[in-house]
């Protein structure tokens, strides 16, 4: 098949580099342009990453000598050439939302990482196995837009990939979570940093992490939430209280987390519900969908990053440790991988449903 013309807008960040690795062979998409700040922009991708480059991988050849685009000055010109963007930019966030509307203005779609657009109304907000439905806001977002190719979607924060995915599907099963509980332990490279870049962060923890105590608290109840005259409603449950806390992990986000049901289910149901869970890129067959979703691991001492954060290609969840709790009915420990799927793989499974459903299109 020919494949789409894909661009990265912030290509030079960590999110930006890990799209590039993950999109190298990609059977859909196929990366033809770079942008950057205008620090960059002239230079060649490999030239302006200098040493930056922190992937486990190489830089993909076949992306190195692009030429570097000016973000922010070559809109019309980038969206020109490609089909679609990913956009994972360091940016003030009004900023960012102005670039990203720029981009859908000019008919290109932009399949976003970035928080700025999470709570617009009429931009879907989309964790592909929970809410696939709230892609169909997007025809009001074009009215809204006066577009009829561009739009904006974006995927939400990564700390919640480690405990939505296990209490959603149990509350769509009619158990229905009242409360919820975490304590999430991110991993660096959520900040952008490696320990070579932040060696403060070397036996060290910092129990705050600005703005995302209220990111995890709040866009999880846009995931639960229903489309209603052309936007999204929030729903009013469940009740989440937060607490995040950075730790010295390079990459994958812990979540230690307590439920409170509305009907208590039995242990056994609980892991039956989550090892079976599957959502519409599993039925479709996407490319970069796990196959089984979430695990469950038996053992007292799993979920753990050095064992489990590469489940599924790090697209998977893992959950361990559930077990009844004293006060709330449940509590387990989630993992997820917070540069793949809960950054850049997520938006990339994010792009590949929106292009199997017909948002996004080649020219």
């Amino acid at each position: 098949m020919k494949k789409y013309k894909v661009g990265i807008i912030g290509a030079t960040g960590m999110v930006g580099q890990r799209f590039a690795t993950l999109l190298e062979n990609h059977p859909w998409f196929e990366v033809v342009l770079v942008a950057a700040s205008p620090r960059s922009a002239g230079k060649t991708y490999k030239e302006a990453l200098g040493s930056r480059w922190c992937m486990d991988t190489p830089l993909p050849e076949s992306m190195a000598d692009l030429v570097v685009y000016d973000a922010t000055a070559d809109v019309e010109k980038i969206a020109s050439l490609v089909d679609f963007v990913f956009c994972a930019v360091d940016m003030k966030k009004d900023e960012i939302k102005a670039l990203e509307e720029r981009y859908a203005k000019a008919e290109c779609p932009v399949v976003s990482n970035n928080s700025a657009h999470r709570f617009t109304p009429d931009v879907p907000m989309v964790v592909p196995e929970l809410n696939a439905d709230h892609i169909e806001v997007i025809a009001d977002q074009r009215k809204r837009l006066g577009t009829k190719r561009g739009f904006i979607a974006v995927k939400s924060n990564c700390s919640l990939q480690s405990y939505v995915p296990a209490i959603y599907p149990l509350d769509k099963a009619g158990y229905k979570v009242k409360d919820v509980l975490v304590c999430t332990y991110q991993a660096i490279s959520g900040a952008g940093k490696t320990f070579e870049r932040w060696p403060e962060m070397v036996d060290n923890v910092i129990p705050f992490i600005g703005g995302e105590e209220e990111k995890s608290e709040q866009e999880p109840l846009r995931i639960w939430g229903e489309i209603k005259d052309g936007v999204i409603v929030k729903a009013s449950e469940p009740k989440i209280t937060c607490q995040c806390i950075r730790v010295p992990v390079l990459n994958g986000h812990t979540a230690a987390v307590f439920v409170k049901f509305r009907k208590k289910p039995t242990k056994e149901e609980l892991i039956d519900r989550l090892v079976k869970f599957s959502g519409l890129p599993q039925e479709l067959k996407l490319p970069s969908a796990p196959k089984q979703f979430i695990q469950y691991l038996e053992e007292d001492n799993r979920p753990q990053v050095s064992l489990d954060v590469d489940y599924e290609n790090g697209m998977g969840i893992s959950v361990g440790r559930i077990r009844e709790d004293s006060i709330y009915d449940y509590k387990f420990v989630g993992l997820s991988h917070n540069t793949v799927r809960g950054a850049a793989g997520g938006a990339v499974l994010c792009a590949e449903l929106l292009t199997a459903q017909g948002y996004i299109q080649a020219k």
